[in-house]
C-alpha cells in the first residue's frame, strides 16, 4: 500500500517516527470525556513516550504488513487530525477491519468519513480483500455517522463483539465490498 493516499480535502501519511509529537498534542487535546470513553488508550496519563511506542508498531507493522494504519493531515493547514487503519487480517475469509479516529477540536467536519472511504478504496485496490467491517459500539452514535457517511452499509448487531476499557459491547458492524468502489 502507499505511503500517502491524497484526497481533496485529507492526505494519510503512514505513521513515521517523527509524528508522534503530533499525535501526543491530538492525544493530550482530546483525552478524557467521551473520547477517552471509546478511546480508552488515551487516557490521562498518555504520554510522548506512548506516542513513540505506538508509531515504532505502526511502522514494524508495515515492514510485515499486517496493518496499515496511517496520519490523517489536513491538507490545507498541515494540521494532524487523528488517526486511519487497516487491521485485524482475516487471511482465510479476506477481510479485514478499519478503524478511525479525530481529534476533538476537528470532529464533525467529514475528515473520519473521508478518510474512511479514502482508506478502504486504497485497501481494495492493493490488498487481496473482499471486505472491510467497521464495528462500532452501540452506544458510539458519532462513529456509526461516520461510517453511514463514508457510504458503508449497516449490517447488523453483534453482541459482545468489542472490548472496549475492559468492558464488553454490543457492535453494529458496517462494512464496505470491493463492489462498492466498482473496482
Amino acid at each position: 500500500m502507499r505511503e500517502e493516499i491524497e484526497g481533496e480535502k485529507i492526505i494519510l501519511r503512514r505513521y513515521q517516527s517523527g509524528f508522534a509529537p503530533l499525535l501526543y498534542e491530538a492525544a493530550f487535546e482530546s483525552r478524557g470525556g467521551e473520547f477517552s470513553r471509546w478511546m480508552p488508550w488515551c487516557h490521562a496519563n498518555y504520554t510522548l513516550a506512548d506516542s513513540e511506542s505506538f508509531v515504532k508498531k505502526c511502522v514494524e507493522n508495515r515492514k510485515h504488513d499486517t496493518e496499515f494504519n496511517f496520519a490523517i493531515f489536513d491538507k490545507f493547514d498541515g494540521v494532524f487530525l487523528g488517526g486511519v487503519g487497516l487491521n485485524q487480517f482475516n487471511r482465510q475469509h479476506n477481510f479485514a477491519n478499519l478503524g478511525y479516529w479525530i481529534r476533538t477540536s476537528r470532529q464533525n467536519r467529514g475528515a473520519a468519513s473521508t478518510a474512511t472511504r479514502m482508506l478502504a478504496r486504497a485497501g481494495f485496490k492493493t490488498l487481496s480483500i473482499k471486505r472491510i467491517e467497521i464495528p462500532t459500539a452501540i452506544e458510539n452514535e458519532p462513529s456509526q455517522k461516520a461510517a453511514l457517511k463514508a457510504g458503508a452499509a449497516r449490517e447488523g448487531i453483534l453482541r459482545n463483539r468489542l472490548l472496549i476499557g475492559g468492558r464488553t459491547h454490543d457492535a453494529i458492524v458496517f462494512s464496505f465490498v470491493r463492489e462498492d468502489f466498482n473496482l
